[in-house]
């Protein structure tokens, strides 16, 4: 069975700065891609970054240049880097594993509330 684990949310004044990590537990098929979501309340589940096996990155227009994606395929754990963190990105962060099967994975959410 397999699991992912998130980590890392907490309670941040605007410009601070926090760090997710996303751990899989179990065996995942040759992952292709990893990525991280956030749904803030009333609102749409959105895509916030995304990076593939090779490394190639992509991120939503709202966070470029405040977040960075990164992975250790070995460890089969992903991370978000988020600084200047503003009250609009106060959501639940949910990390996403895709395999090369098409098959999705996704953690359980980390609550990040951005507040003075």
């Amino acid at each position: 069975q397999v699991q992912l684990v998130e980590s890392g949310g907490d309670l941040v004044q605007p410009g601070g700065s926090l760090r997710l990590s996303c751990a899989a537990s179990g065996s995942i098929f040759r992952i292709t891609i990893m990525g991280w979501y956030r749904q803030a309340p009333g609102k749409q589940r959105e895509l916030v970054a995304t990076i593939t096996r090779g490394g190639s990155t992509n991120y939503a227009d709202s966070v470029k240049a405040r977040f960075t994606i990164s992975r250790d395929t070995s460890k089969n754990t992903v991370f978000l880097l988020m600084n200047s963190l503003k009250p609009e990105d106060t959501a639940v962060y949910y990390c996403n594993f895709r395999n090369g099967r098409g098959d999705d994975y996704w953690g359980q959410g980390t609550q990040v509330t951005v507040s003075s």
